[in-house]
């Protein structure tokens, strides 16, 4: 089997991804407008074959090159599991005649509103909505949706340019900081905890699922800089709390036909008990969660998924062993990192349940967290204990600090 992957070395997760379609025994051919020198390890290991084209994003001209260049080559499937890349990979496909997602079922996953008018007439509940192009529409809208809501771009992914709104007021100040955003999804806002419902899939039968925990919200980590953000995928996801959310997840995938895919839902536990709909992507989440359903049971998800997706099946056994948390770190001051307090005192109390140290070093410069989720580094605990784990990931954030001069 040959799969067209496109951009194997970018985001950060990808290189994983593509080495994960060599173990299957797959010829793996690149696909990007980096020349393949500057593809990093282990993708570019993993690769038998690169097209460079000039620019990812020129569809047509993509498509193009593309089509001529698979003249000469057998491919079997088309790839991507980045954001942007998506509605590329489901033309080249179209082009090509090779089975996967379609255009016509990508649309949904790319843009916010049509995805939530799918589920609205499958009956999933979803935030009240509606989108918008222009300054009046946006108030419009909210004189429908009601305040407290949220404002976020329709092709967004994560939480960048998401604003929550309280009232006409806040909504003007808003408005004058997302005016670079074409098109904007005004939600209600929903009160509750926010999570995930994860899923690899072929052919409609899901292989492996997963449900985390963002701790704290996704908008509030993106609000307060001192705030250390935690992701926890979750030992036990049979837990009677999480029947909603997992039942929503299933009727989710079956509306938006992701009968072949990795795919990634948020979604929110209100407190009375209530799942409601967040959003949904046809591919991994990123920020290191993949790594942590790896250690929550000591298994490949990036092979994984490749197996499933090449050959339809997830040979691997899944035993959820821990609940496993990544912890984020912002440094303290400006410039270069001059210093890591806390870290030994963390190595020695928490001993093997400390299981990834990927901290920023000394001397590298500080990144932008409102960038970044993955700020100046992390690290990941487990442990077959929840309340263990939140206590040691919330230490992780007030006792280990790093500070930039």
């Amino acid at each position: 089997m040959r799969v067209l992957m496109i951009s194997p070395g970018f985001p950060a997760e990808m290189p994983q991804f593509t080495h994960g379609l060599a173990q299957v025994g797959v010829e793996v051919c690149g696909l990007g407008d980096q020349p393949a020198a500057m593809v990093p390890q282990p993708a570019r290991a993993a690769l038998s074959d690169y097209l460079q084209v000039g620019n990812l994003w020129d569809e047509d001209a993509v498509v193009e090159t593309v089509r001529q260049w698979a003249r000469h080559r057998t491919l079997d499937r088309v790839e991507c599991l980045w954001e942007p890349g998506m509605l590329l990979a489901a033309r080249i496909r179209e082009a090509l005649g090779l089975p996967g997602m379609t255009v016509a079922q990508t649309i949904p996953l790319r843009d916010k509103e049509r995805m939530k008018q799918v589920l609205d007439r499958a009956g999933v509940r979803t935030p009240r909505h509606a989108s918008a192009r222009t300054e009046d529409e946006v108030r419009a809208a909210a004189e429908r949706v009601g305040y407290p809501l949220i404002v976020k771009p329709i092709a967004g992914a994560g939480s960048a340019d998401t604003h929550r709104v309280d009232d006409g007021k806040q909504l003007d100040v808003v408005l004058g900081q997302i005016r670079h955003v074409p098109e904007v999804s005004v939600e209600e806002f929903i009160e509750g905890e926010e999570l995930t419902f994860d899923s690899i899939c072929s052919n409609g039968r899901i292989h492996y699922e997963n449900i985390a925990w963002y701790r704290p919200k996704p908008l509030t980590a993106r609000t307060e800089e001192w705030i250390s953000p935690q992701t926890i995928s979750l030992r036990d996801i049979h837990d009677p709390k999480l029947a909603g959310g997992r039942a929503m997840g299933r009727k989710v995938l079956q509306a938006l036909e992701l009968g072949t895919a990795f795919s990634h839902m948020e979604w929110f536990l209100t407190p009375s008990g209530e799942a409601v709909f967040g959003e949904i992507g046809g591919r991994p989440p990123g920020a290191r969660s993949v790594d942590i359903m790896n250690y929550a049971s000591d298994v490949d998800v990036f092979r994984g998924w490749a197996e499933a997706v090449c050959h339809g099946r997830f040979s691997q056994p899944i035993e959820r062993r821990y609940n496993a948390a990544v912890i984020f770190k912002r440094a303290q001051g400006q410039g270069r990192i001059q210093r890591v307090e806390g870290l030994e005192t963390l190595r020695r109390d928490f001993g093997k349940y400390l299981v990834c140290n990927n901290l920023a070093r000394v001397g590298e410069p500080r990144r932008n967290w409102k960038q970044s989720l993955v700020s100046d580094g992390y690290l990941i605990v487990r442990h077959p204990d929840l309340g263990t784990t939140l206590q040691m990931a919330d230490r992780v954030g007030t006792d280990l600090q790093l500070y930039a001069g």
